[in-house]
């Protein structure tokens, strides 16, 4: 008894969940789980470098710009560095997709595999200390390993991705992801350099009270959307926004609520990236019971036409996004 009470249990490694859940992959041949390992690798990497930040040099900005427009980070093209490098090590992945980078990188010609992802979303928070996170999202690739990439592999609906997830760098580093079965949680215990799931079959709470989004632009909102947010403020529902999309993303994921980056006048395709941002979060929004939309239609059967198109986004409590889409119509 004494024993038991001193050496509690400290759960199940995030290695041994997948080894233990492989007869859930659509091709369960050990690739899909090695990929799944090789992200976990890197995101330790990333997060001991995000956790040093600011001792050393590599905050601040580069001075150049990403393919979506936005200024990019030391830590962003760091981030990038240490994916790239451990998705190519591991040999699984075909071609990589990254905001990053204007064009795919080919990886390995005889890998399964291909990986779309954002680094590091939100790095421009990281001079000011806010959470911040890495989206990936996995496809089995169309045309047969050893023969040349084509477009096919590359541009896939949402709806083909055999996994997505993403790592949240807060208070407490998170990896949170899934295959189709649900979605699991996973906490970083820094201490033994290991994740421990920590929130098994998690669900989104069906309706919610908490708005996210970018109020500072309402001047720029369709009055549609304005008239959703008035609803939402008539209703004494809570805006929060802290401005980083898997931060805000998580809380709303727990807690109930609905995050919005709909189009304005300035971004009339909405800005958020539909390959490596929206695919990835609208498939862990459904498989944890939650919904993802453009405000007209769903986000997973939007095919794509090239590697960083835009959508508007709102993904978040089922009810909450389907009453958004009420408005939009």
């Amino acid at each position: 008894m004494e024993e038991s009470r001193i050496a509690q249990p400290i759960g199940t490694t995030l290695d041994r969940f997948i080894k233990s859940n492989q007869d859930q992959f659509a091709f369960a041949s050990g690739e899909l789980s090695q990929l799944l390992r090789d992200i976990a690798l890197a995101s330790k990497v990333v997060n001991r470098e995000v956790n040093k930040a600011g001792l050393i040099d590599i905050m601040g900005s580069m001075g150049t710009a990403n393919m979506g427009g936005d200024q990019q980070q030391k830590l962003d093209v760091l981030a990038n560095i240490r994916f790239s490098r451990a998705l190519m090590k591991g040999g699984e992945a075909c071609a990589l997709i990254s905001e990053e980078s204007e064009s795919y990188l080919d990886l390995n010609n005889h890998g399964k595999y291909v990986i779309a992802i954002d680094p590091l979303d939100g790095s421009s928070n990281i001079d000011v200390n806010v959470s911040i996170g890495t989206i990936f999202s996995i496809y089995r690739r169309k045309s047969a390993p050893g023969t040349p990439i084509v477009q096919e592999d590359i541009l896939q609906r949402g709806d083909e991705q055999v996994a997505a997830g993403y790592i949240l760098y807060g208070s407490s580093t998170m990896l949170v992801y899934t295959t189709g079965h649900g979605v699991n949680g996973f906490t970083y215990e820094p201490t033994l350099g290991e994740y421990f799931l920590s929130h098994p079959d998690m669900k989104q709470p069906e309706e919610g009270k908490i708005f996210s989004v970018n109020e500072g632009a309402w001047n720029s909102f369709s009055q549609p959307v304005k008239d959703f947010l008035t609803h939402c403020k008539d209703n004494q529902y809570t805006g929060r926004y802290i401005g980083s999309l898997v931060a805000d993303f998580h809380r709303n994921l727990l807690k109930g609520g609905i995050y919005m980056y709909p189009a304005t006048a300035k971004d009339p395709n909405g800005k958020l990236r539909l390959m490596y941002e929206c695919n990835a979060l609208a498939f862990v929004a459904e498989q944890a019971g939650g919904k993802a939309s453009d405000g007209l239609c769903r986000i997973l059967e939007i095919q794509p036409e090239s590697l960083h198109q835009r959508t508007p986004f709102y993904v978040g409590s089922r009810l909450m996004v389907m009453k958004a889409e009420r408005y939009n119509q």
